[in-house]
């Protein structure tokens, strides 16, 4: 049975509570829109992970970002 939920003037909005425990009480949600619909995917944070995977998506190496770092460096 779905729930109402208002959003304040500041767009926050309190999930209810049954919802929230029943996914494992996740602290944070990705967000997304789908055909009109706020998606609210639980996810954890590891940062490190999500920049090497965008860096393996953009094709750069580790050879790439030491020649990065190198030139960024000089004088």
């Amino acid at each position: 049975m779905p729930v109402l939920a208002k959003r304040t003037a500041k767009n926050q909005i309190t999930l209810p509570k049954k919802a929230v425990t029943s996914l494992g009480n996740p602290e944070y949600f990705e967000v997304t829109v789908d055909d009109g619909r706020l998606v609210l995917t639980p996810a954890t944070l590891n940062r490190a992970g999500a920049v090497r995977r965008k860096l393996a998506e953009l094709g750069i190496a580790e050879g790439d970002v030491a020649r990065a770092v190198k030139w960024a460096r000089r004088r």
